[in-house]
């Protein structure tokens, strides 16, 4: 059964969601919906859910980074469960495509993480073995994977000539032999033990010190009769495919597509295998046109829980994820890249998601109407935070001098010690108003979709550190962002209409103010929309609701004290290291860890860039808390030749190259400053200027009658960018000296 381990209490709004939600599955609502405000604690509550209906649960995702938080949580929380993690497993995704306009055929490209895929399978074990389970997936739980009811037969069924094999057993059983079957039981690489064991009974009849394995057949590569009955239909499907196309005169179609499918054909004749095997799953499944795929939701039994966060954006992913695939693959097989049997090759649609799941939980701070109608638009509420907080006080202001404002706001927070976030609409705005705050000295940086997810979290964690004061984006801010430090959001042209500005969207931008007990938030507008009178009103409401209990309950808000760490290791490799330290893995497997962070720490130090040289600090982290664990001469022997001086020397490299070029620079703006000052002295003093050259050269007027000197501008220009480098390396030298 689960045990829930903490030591904590549910409270505020916690035990009355739970004792809610807890009865509505008791009494067999399917569908609920927790409408939890940011920082109420909503991944508590789901533990508590688990823990007193005793259902396995799988809970959704949206992404691999927010899956693999709440898959900690939930270790955290349930240490004598099994507690697993099923993402998708390629690091890098090309699928295949085509496009017409440009006649422009794309392969699929992918990158897998053997890792993850090792997690996956252990997942779907799992399930097939226990019935306690609680599988953190994101949206690759709607994707194709084994027909788990073929799984289950070669889990159980051991015939003669077969063998199973098993992470530290192979069990197999002699082709002449009917009654017994025999066990290699397998650890650290060598032969531990050879058993012999009653088939019907799988009682242990003798130990044996060695075994004689013949081969099963006369000889290897025989084709199954299953793998022909596969081959004959895939060429019937070409043979009409081919037809329809010559019908249509679609003659290049039709011979492309019987170049592929020939080779294919080939190569699982040969190998049993063919790239892009997974376009033919629907005949190794033995799945009909048009079937429901087999997907990790078969895996649970009938009785499960299904727990999807932050709702509001997952059940629209799973929408959208079914159509781009269809419309992607269809593009495929109408050019002939493809047979039709591809678009067999498929998530699953809504519909389909919706009909294997059993007990669903939809959990958000800002629900959407589609599951809210599920539940006739009254969802269980989860408003009072544990810490007293009270969702943060919102001013409507005219965008007139907004920049103006937005710096006297940010002058009055650095000087408290506290950070703002400003959110614009476009990428060029965005990047026009950090250059301005630059310009004016303030602390800022601008957090863009094109950076890597290792620098955002450094971005964030440098903005904590106090690195920078300011934070402007457009959409990077939102859902899973915990910063207590920002005090104050300013939302710039809240009153345009759009997806960005809808009154969900501004409900979770307002909630990355909610973690400090001053937070505030600015929206600057010329009018006030029906979205922002929605996000206004409905944070009016939690925020009467939260100052009426803390009243009651004599409740002082406290910001939230949350450490500053390092994140910039990635989760999968940071699990990989506790997993170690703790003795679940092979010696081969700690070897292997051990140069993948040496080597990834290394060419980090190479760059020689201030976030190169944090990210191979994390890797070294990682190295010295490996070295806690209890490991043989040889691990410890190889940890030592990585934690040498190597990252000490790289800083005083950068430390010394980022002294010379901020001396340079100094020098550069003294210099330009001075000629910048003599052209000005010799344009104006009559003096020193000759008349006819005067008047010949005289300077053009602008539009607002100011004269306009090319030289003159193209050297301001100059300068300008130069103060601009010298504030950023000034940020990137105390960012250097924080880490």
């Amino acid at each position: 059964m689960f045990h829930l381990k903490t030591n904590f209490q549910p409270c505020g709004d916690q035990p009355r969601a739970i004792k809610k939600i807890v009865a509505g599955i008791n009494q067999g609502q399917k569908e609920q919906v927790l409408l939890g405000a940011t920082g109420t604690g909503k991944t508590f509550t789901m533990a508590n859910v688990i823990q007193q209906t005793q259902k396995p649960t799988l809970i959704l995702a949206h992404n691999k980074t927010l899956a693999m938080q709440i898959y900690q949580e939930m270790q955290g929380f349930f240490p004598h469960n099994k507690v697993e993690y099923y993402v998708s497993y390629f690091d890098y995704y090309q699928p295949e495509a085509y496009k017409p306009a440009s006649d422009i055929y794309i392969g699929k490209k992918v990158q897998r993480n053997a890792s993850i895929a090792k997690m996956r399978m252990k997942t779907l074990n799992a399930l097939i073995t226990d019935k306690k389970v609680i599988v953190v997936a994101s949206v690759a739980a709607i994707y194709g994977c084994f027909n788990p009811t073929s799984y289950r037969k070669e889990e159980k069924k051991i015939n003669p000539g077969h063998c199973q094999i098993e992470t530290e057993k192979i069990t197999f059983m002699l082709s002449w032999e009917e009654n017994h079957y025999f066990q290699i039981e397998i650890r650290e690489g060598k032969i531990q033990n050879i058993k012999k064991r009653n088939k019907t009974t799988g009682e242990k009849m003798a130990e044996l010190a060695e075994i004689s394995i013949p081969p099963s057949q006369d000889y290897v590569g025989e084709e199954g009769e299953e793998l022909t009955e596969i081959l004959a239909e895939i060429e019937k499907e070409l043979t009409t495919q081919k037809e329809h196309f010559y019908q249509e005169g679609k003659f290049l179609p039709a011979e492309r597509l019987e170049k592929r499918v020939q080779e294919d054909l080939l190569n699982l004749r040969e190998m049993g295998f063919c790239p892009g095997i997974e376009n033919y799953a629907r005949y190794f499944d033995g799945r009909k046109t048009g079937e429901t795929p087999f997907v990790l939701l078969d895996y649970f039994p009938d009785d499960f829980l299904t727990i999807i966060d932050e709702s509001h954006i997952t059940i629209p992913q799973i929408k959208a994820m079914y159509n781009t695939d269809r419309c992607r693959k269809e593009t495929l097989v109408k050019y002939g890249f493809r047979l039709p049997s591809a678009l067999d090759n498929r998530p699953l649609n809504q519909e389909e998601f919706f009909a294997k799941i059993n007990y669903a939980l939809y959990v958000s701070a800002t629900p959407g109407n589609f599951e809210l109608a599920k539940v006739n638009y009254r969802p269980v509420e989860q408003i009072i935070r544990p810490t007293g907080l009270l969702d943060p006080q919102i001013e409507v202001r005219t965008t007139r001098n907004q920049i103006a404002d937005i710096i006297e706001e940010i002058k009055d927070k650095s000087l408290r010690g506290e950070k703002v976030l400003i959110y614009a609409l476009t990428i060029a705005m965005s990047e026009d108003i950090a250059n301005y705050l630059q310009e004016r000295e303030i602390r800022v940086v601008y957090l863009h979709s094109r950076l890597e997810i290792f620098e955002r979290y450094q971005t964030i964690t440098s903005l904590r550190r106090g690195v920078y004061d300011v934070i402007v984006g457009i959409n990077l801010l939102k859902e899973g962002i915990d910063l207590p430090e920002v005090s104050l959001v300013c939302i710039l042209d809240a009153d345009k209409p759009g997806f960005l500005r809808d009154t969900r969207s501004l409900i979770q931008i307002i909630g990355r103010a909610s973690r400090n007990s001053n937070g505030r938030v600015i929206l600057y507008a010329d009018k006030i929309t029906e979205n922002m009178l929605g996000a206004i009103e409905e944070t009016n409401r939690r925020r009467q609701i939260q100052k009426e209990y803390n009243k009651q309950n004599d409740i002082i808000p406290q910001t939230v004290e949350k450490p500053v760490k390092d994140i910039a290791l990635d989760p999968l490799i940071a699990l990989l290291v506790e997993k170690a330290q703790k003795g679940e893995m092979k010696e081969r497997e700690v070897i292997k860890l051990v140069k993948s962070l040496g080597k990834s720490m290394k060419e980090a130090i190479r760059a020689l860039t201030p976030n190169s040289l944090a990210q191979a600090a994390a890797f070294r982290d990682a190295l010295i808390d490996l070295k806690k664990g209890d490991f043989s001469g040889h691990i410890l022997s190889l940890l030592n030749k990585f934690l040498t001086p190597k990252l000490k020397k790289a800083r005083e490299k950068v430390n010394q190259k980022n002294s010379y070029e901020k001396t340079e620079l100094q020098g550069k703006i003294r210099s330009n400053e001075s000629l910048k000052q003599k052209e000005i002295k010799s344009k104006t003093d009559p003096k020193k200027t000759d008349t006819k050259a005067s008047v010949s050269s005289e300077p053009k007027k602008n539009a607002s009658g100011e004269n306009e000197n090319p030289e003159l501008k193209k050297l301001t220009a100059e300068i300008d960018n130069l103060k601009k480098d010298k504030l950023e390396l000034a940020a990137e030298l105390k960012n250097e000296r924080q880490n």
